[in-house]
Parts: C-alpha cells; sequence; structure tokens
C-alpha cells in the first residue's frame, strides 16, 4: 500500500517547512536511511519551498506512517510532538489520489503552476538514482506524471499568467506578437525586474541593463542576460532603442519623467511609429504616470499587473474543475487497475496448472498415437492450448472484475482452495 507523510504551505509556516527541508547534496542519503529506518521497501521525496513529502510503500499503515514521522523528524534533529500539529498522514487510495493532485499543480498554492510537475519527476529522477523506486512507486510516477500533462494540455489550467513577471510577458506579447530581437531596458537591478527580463530573453528579446548606484551589480545583471549595462545618464539614448522597459530602481520619486518619454520618441526616426512598452514594478513608482498617456505607449505599473494576475487566477481557477474531473478520473483507472494485480498471482497459477495438465494429455495421446507428422503435432498444440485459453478465458475475466469491485482477497482464497492451489 502507498504512503504520504508530510507537510504543506496549507499545513505549516514557512519556517517549519524550512527546518524539514532535504536539500539536493543529502537526498540520496536521505532517501536510503528512509527506506532503511523507516522500513518502507520504497521511497521517494519531493522536498520544494511550498512542501515536504515522503512516499513510501508498506503494509501496516499505523506503524510504517509513526516510523515515517519519526525518520523525517529523526534525520532534521526536530522533536515529532513539535511537528507532529502539522503533519499529514495518507494511505492507499487517499494517498494515490494526492500524488495525482499534487504532480497536477491542483495542490499548489497557485494552481496551474508549471514548477512542481518538474519538481515530481526530479523527485523520482533522485529515488531511482538512490535505488529506493519500486514498483509501486514507479507505477505511480508514470500514471500520474501522464494525468499531470493530460491536465495542462487538455484544460486551460496553466493558461493565463498569475505571476506579475508572467504577466508582463504576456502583456508584452499582446502588444509586439513576437518577442524575438525587441529590445528590453533594465532600468533598476531589482528581483522582480530580473525575473521579468528573463522571462523575456527567453522569448528572444536582447536586454541592457541601466547601472545606477551600484553600477557593478547592473554589469553582472546584464551579463546573466547575455546583454549590457550602461550607465544611468545615458537614460534617453537608451530609451530611444528600447522596446519593453522595466522599471524597478527603489528611488524616492520619479526616475523615468514623461519628458524623458516624449523627447525619445520624437528624437529618433520611426521610434514614434513603434510600441513602447513601460512597467513599472517599484514603489513608489518609477514612472511618470501622465507618460501613459502619450501616444502609442503602454504603462502598466504594479497594480495594474496584479489586477490582471487576479483576472487571470479567476479564469484559471474556473478552469481547476475541469482538471479536477480528469484527474480524478485517471485516480480511479489507475486504483482499478491495482486491483487488478491482487489477483495476477492467482490467474499465473492457474495458467500454469493448466498448460501442466494440457501437456501431460498430450504426452499420453502421442504415446498411444505412435508417431506424429510435424502438421499433426502442430495442428494438436494449436487444438489443446486453444481449449486451455477458452476455459481460462471467463475466469480471467470474473477474476478481474472481483478484483476491481474489491473483497478480492476472500474470493482468491477461497478459489486456491477450491482449485487446490
Amino acid at each position: 500500500m502507498i504512503l504520504v507523510v508530510g507537510l504543506s504551505h496549507r499545513t505549516s509556516p514557512l519556517a517549519v517547512r524550512e527546518s524539514l527541508a532535504f536539500s539536493r547534496e543529502v537526498l540520496a542519503d536521505a532517501l536510503r536511511r528512509m527506506r532503511d529506518e523507516a522500513g518502507v521497501p520504497e521511497a521517494m521525496i519531493l522536498s520544494t519551498c511550498n512542501r515536504v513529502e515522503l512516499y513510501g510503500r508498506g503494509q501496516q499503515v499505523e506503524a510504517a506512517g509513526r516510523r515515517l514521522e519519526e525518520f523525517l523528524c529523526g534525520f532534521h534533529r526536530r522533536p515529532l510532538e513539535e511537528v507532529a500539529p502539522y503533519l499529514y498522514r495518507l494511505a492507499g487510495p487517499d494517498a494515490v489520489r494526492h500524488a495525482f493532485r499534487v504532480a497536477a499543480s491542483l495542490e499548489s498554492m497557485v494552481i496551474g503552476e508549471p514548477q512542481i510537475l518538474g519538481q515530481v519527476k526530479e523527485a523520482y529522477q533522485a529515488a531511482e538514482q538512490a535505488g529506493t523506486l519500486g514498483s509501486a512507486l514507479n507505477a505511480l510516477r508514470n500514471r500520474s506524471l501522464a494525468a499531470a500533462k493530460r491536465a495542462r494540455a487538455e484544460t486551460g489550467i496553466g493558461q493565463n499568467a498569475v505571476s506579475v513577471s508572467y504577466v508582463a510577458v504576456e502583456l508584452a506579447r499582446k502588444i509586439f506578437g513576437e518577442l524575438r530581437d525587441k529590445n528590453v531596458l533594465l532600468v533598476g537591478a531589482g528581483k522582480m525586474s530580473e525575473l521579468a527580463a528573463r522571462h523575456l530573453v527567453r522569448s528572444g528579446a536582447r536586454a541592457s541593463v541601466l547601472g545606477g548606484r551600484t553600477f557593478e551589480r547592473a554589469e553582472e545583471l546584464a551579463a546573466a542576460l547575455g546583454g549590457r549595462a550602461a550607465p544611468f545618464e545615458s537614460l534617453r539614448s537608451e530609451l530611444a532603442a528600447a522596446d519593453i522597459v522595466i522599471s524597478g530602481t527603489g528611488a524616492p520619486g520619479i526616475v523615468i519623467r514623461r519628458e524623458d518619454v516624449e523627447h525619445v520618441r520624437s528624437a529618433r526616426r520611426g521610434r514614434y511609429l513603434r510600441p513602447l512598452f513601460l512597467i513599472d514594478i517599484a514603489v513608489p513608482r518609477d514612472i511618470d504616470p501622465a507618460a501613459g498617456k502619450l501616444e502609442g505607449v503602454f504603462l502598466y505599473d504594479l497594480d495594474d499587473l496584479r489586477s490582471v494576475a487576479e483576472a487571470n487566477l479567476r479564469e484559471r481557477q474556473k478552469e481547476a474543475a475541469a482538471a479536477e474531473g480528469l484527474v480524478e478520473r485517471e485516480v480511479r483507472e489507475f486504483l482499478e487497475w491495482q486491483k487488478s494485480l491482487d489477483v495476477v498471482p492467482l490467474l499465473v497459477e492457474l495458467r500454469q496448472r493448466a498448460d501442466e495438465i494440457r501437456r501431460r494429455e498430450l504426452d499420453r495421446a502421442r504415446r498411444r498415437l505412435g508417431p506424429l507428422s510435424a502438421e499433426q503435432e502442430a495442428a494438436l498444440e494449436a487444438a489443446t492450448t486453444a481449449i486451455v485459453n477458452k476455459l481460462l478465458h471467463s475466469p480471467t475475466v470474473q477474476l478481474k472484475e472481483i478484483a476491481r469491485n474489491g473483497g478480492a482477497a476472500e474470493q482468491v482464497a477461497f478459489i486456491r482452495k477450491l482449485l487446490g492451489l
């Protein structure tokens, strides 16, 4: 039976999650220790900024769950009684459903966020490399990742940007269409500016960074973005070349005035014909709001970007219902498949016994009939194999149906006794 023990952004504060996180450097050792110390034959650890979860396989649910909790706290040297209020423990169908939902981002802080799918995939790969991934968790990996990909492909759960940086890229695409070879100017080198610029550069844009008090930081960021740095004194000339401007300096007043924008749009031939997208993510604002009233200028401040993000999030939440239904159908199919595995050993034994009887009777028939031609041998083999297959077809179908409906253990025990297996 599959087990999950963990905590997430829904059950615990960041400080608790940080104290129980597993770094890449210790993950392989932690997986092997989890398998050995918790006594679970299979082990996987999913550790992200929003969740820490231990996945295992065990039969005695209560005891195995307790050992997993003790391992988690013991590994990080945290008292279990302090951590216990934040933990959840899931087993069987509930654990399977949770694994599918996590992979499909239905349990994420931001529904539809794309990072979790890669993080789950990496967690399974780490377990495989550490030698702690067995058949049960491998099957869970294959089916849950496939369901997550279907949810993203067949519903709108991953559409409509919901982070400020992604919203900026989405709006840029609406304004310019193709972002390849567009010039992006960063005024200031803050984290949010950098993130938005990275998204734009990945889409083919070119970046320049305008330096301020610390020009070295501008040079470092420009190098990381594959662009160049320029001193703040060249603001107007850099504005004249830019298609997209992201400003987030932290300065106490206006940095880019209406006159600056007006000047560069009139000074350079053809500049006024091209759109200019100004993104102001500074508090207080860097760009004069009046600049947004100029023809061909699109100005969005932090509140504008957040309004777009919130509207997009509402659209994602509508799509989440469709994704929920798809994932739940995939979960039911996986659970039915799991149940059918209960009768596989019996079906194998039943076929082996039938084949043994068939071969014994064939040997008797050969002794009575004497030498047979190759065609006669082939005909005899085909006929007796067909008889066995037809006799076993109905029991095979019925046993699989019994497994899907539950209660397979009692039925299997009865059939074994009946057939002397």
